[in-house]
């Protein structure tokens, strides 16, 4: 649903005596939102600005705030109405000092002293340079320091709308630079703001919605995203070649010549596949797996042996559903592989290898062409252009680089899309938060356990209007649906994406969750997915929660046939709501092999995260422990659950009732609840351990 516009500006007109200025122009901005107002000299910016605030009549038309229609009013009644405006050229008064500056500010309000100087404070605190020159004549201050002071005038009245008029107009580059900081600043603080500005890019960059005008007329709206980025907006509307050629656009004719977009050539560039239908898709992932089969039966000894084995040979995959008489391959088929397992390629053909964690015993090791390494950075380019994520973001990486997969892979797929990449690596907060501040980064990539972690530290400094996040994508371990929520908050209403992989399958970016958040898309033309039951190895239908079996269509050096994953999800039938033709499959679910077995119950993590999110009032963040009793045998589970932020201990004993119920509803089990106060279970910027298993002490299960 639409909210309901802050301001609403309808069919409005406006004339200079004779001669009329604004022609039924049609403009709206929702509160919270920057929206940007783009043209040349004379396009009837600031006349626009001018009627909003009262500062001249319009000649027809009719504006509303709120919903009401206002009257032909003073500019001192517009600014109790809540509207504020930074003018054009700034008008500060050059002989009063820049606290009497701030002061004037509220005039028309009629506040007393101490709300006076509370809001100066407040001014101060923000422009630390302007505290600086509290009792500096305002002339003597550089350009910069005066747009500062000017804005800051205008932020005393506390305004609901902020009409922001040419804030870079005559400053060099590096306070334009500073200027536009505030300007994010003050929109991830819930400022609603009107921006006029003749840059272009500069605006579209710093909005959420853009307005283009030109000779008093509105010429095309939209997300100021999709105007950046759209190559026929870009040729009709913003004139990529002005210099050259002005008149080849309507706001090029018009003088609007100092557009500049980074990266041309990337932004028409994308990494999905063109199947016209699913019968191409099927065709191509045919072609694919009778290539792999051959291929690995005259690559590699071990895959040889296996299919002799199995009584199969390259030429008997004629169909998709050859596929079932293929044998499995199984992560100790890797480690016994040792250190090159399923090598089906010359050495000389292998340029890199990367490794998994090891933590069950010998590290699985996989080698890599440069044709694998080409395939894994075009898909991983995939996951973020399926994100939303631009050539203009600016993706911060705190994931493990070196032998791991996820570094390298996040980092060459958003190099590979255009976009600039920011590899901090894991841990380290303050390094991150400052890289966050500094370089203004757009997209956060990290574990789920990392991404809390930033952002309640981000939520404890009281830096959050600081930070410019806006999408973090995020693996390598499940997460609650309330600790998605509580990331999405604390990081200001951050979008939230889950991408999957292994480092079997290239390594991280094998697939994301979907924009309409509900599926993980996994890439069809690279893999093959199926779902199995762990016990009998049989395929289970569409829709049924199964482990992953995967089985790789282009992959050289160590190519996958019905590997097993171990993870549990299931497919999902149909066309996905976001229109992508590719294969989708739900969120990981757990792991065939992490169930816990509890009384007679198979439990899965992810299970204990579902019934914790649905109880209002507690955390995100919860230890099992499972422990068993010497002399009877008898097994125990406690949970210790943090409590939701600001929820009173008082309220412990109803919630531990209520944690016990639905568990043993749910799950048949009972258990003890412990509850502990927010903040305080341990936080890392890698995986969290949740899972605390005694019962077992043998060295060697």
């Amino acid at each position: 649903m639409t909210p309901s516009p802050l301001l609403a500006i309808e069919q409005l007109t406006a004339h200079y005596g004779a001669a009329q200025a604004l022609f039924g122009v049609d403009l709206n901005v929702v509160a919270g939102e920057t929206v940007a107002l783009v043209g040349a000299n004379g396009a009837g910016k600031t006349t626009l600005l001018k009627c909003i605030m009262g500062l001249m009549p319009a000649s027809g038309g009719q504006m509303r705030l709120d919903g009401q229609v206002i009257p032909k009013a003073s500019p001192a009644r517009m600014v109790r109405q809540g509207l504020a405006l930074t003018p054009e050229g700034r008008e500060v008064f050059p002989h009063l000092s820049v606290a009497e500056n701030l002061e004037l500010g509220t005039a028309a309000l009629r506040i007393g002293r101490r709300e006076t100087t509370r809001r100066m404070q407040s001014i101060y605190d923000r422009f630390v340079r302007l505290a600086e020159r509290r009792d500096q004549v305002a002339g003597t201050l550089s350009g910069g320091e005066q747009q500062m002071l000017a804005m800051g005038r205008a932020l005393m009245a506390k305004p609901r709308l902020l009409l922001l008029d040419e804030p870079s107009l005559g400053l060099a580059p590096l306070i334009t630079d500073e200027i536009f900081d505030i300007i994010h600043h003050l929109s991830r603080s819930g400022v609603t703001i009107l921006l006029v500005e003749q840059n272009a890019a500069r605006a579209l960059s710093a909005s959420h919605r853009a307005f283009l005008m030109a000779g008093g007329r509105i010429v095309q709206k939209g997300r100021s995203k999709s105007l950046l980025v759209d190559p026929a907006l870009r040729a009709a509307f913003l004139g990529a070649a002005s210099e050259e050629n002005p008149a080849a656009s309507r706001l090029g004719a018009a003088g609007l010549t100092n557009i500049r977009l980074e990266k041309p050539d990337m932004h028409n560039q994308t990494f999905m596949p063109d199947f016209a239908d699913q019968a191409a898709l099927a065709a191509h992932q045919l072609k694919g797996l009778q290539w792999t089969v051959r291929h690995a039966y005259e690559g590699s000894s071990f895959y040889r042996q296996r299919m002799d084995a199995a009584g199969v040979t390259p030429d008997a995959i004629r169909s998709l559903d050859d596929l079932r008489r293929l044998p499995f391959t199984t992560a100790q088929d890797l480690r016994d592989g040792y250190p090159f397992p399923l090598r089906a390629v010359p050495f000389e053909q292998i340029v890199r290898i990367h490794a998994s964690s090891g933590t069950t015993g010998k590290r699985k090791i996989l080698g890599y062409t440069q044709k694998d390494l080409d395939d894994w950075i075009h898909f991983f380019a995939r996951c973020y252009e399926m994100a939303g994520v631009t050539p203009l973001d600016r993706v911060q990486v705190a994931v493990g680089y070196g032998i791991w997969t996820a570094g390298m892979g996040f980092q060459l797929g958003c190099e590979k899309l255009g976009a600039m990449a920011v590899p901090v690596g894991p841990g380290n907060v303050d390094m991150h938060l400052q890289f966050m501040e500094d370089v203004r980064s757009t997209v956060f990539c990290c574990t789920a356990s990392m991404a809390l972690l930033m952002a309640e530290e981000i939520h404890r400094r009281g830096i959050a209007d600081r930070i410019h996040i806006r999408k973090i994508i995020y693996g390598s371990e499940r997460s609650s649906r309330s600790m998605r929520r509580k990331i999405s908050e604390l990081f200001g209403g951050a979008e939230l994406f889950d991408i999957t992989g292994l480092t079997e399958l290239y390594g991280p970016g094998a697939g994301i969750e979907c924009p309409d958040h509900d599926c993980i898309h996994y890439w069809g033309d690279y893999y093959i997915l199926e779902i199995i039951d762990p016990e009998t190895m049989q395929p289970v239908p569409d829709g049924e929660w199964g482990e992953m079996v995967v089985t790789t269509l282009s992959k050289e050096a160590a190519p996958l046939i019905r590997y097993r994953t171990r993870d549990i999800t299931r497919i999902i039938p149909g066309p996905c709501t976001c229109g992508s033709i590719l294969p989708r499959h739900s969120r990981i679910k757990g792991r065939s092999d992490d169930t816990i077995k509890f009384r007679g119950v198979n439990i899965y993590p992810s299970t204990i995260d579902t019934i914790l999110s649905a109880i209002p009032g507690l955390g995100s963040e919860y230890q099992m422990h499972l422990t068993r009793d010497g002399d009877s045998g008898k097994d125990f589970m406690r949970l210790v659950i943090e409590r939701g932020q600001g929820v009173d201990a008082g309220r412990s004993a109803e919630l531990i009732h209520e944690i016990g119920y639905q568990v043993k509803k749910q799950l048949l089990v009972s258990v003890d609840a412990e509850l502990t106060d927010y903040g305080t279970l341990p936080r890392t910027e890698r995986k969290s351990q949740r899972v605390f298993d005694t019962r077992i002490t043998d060295e060697i299960v």
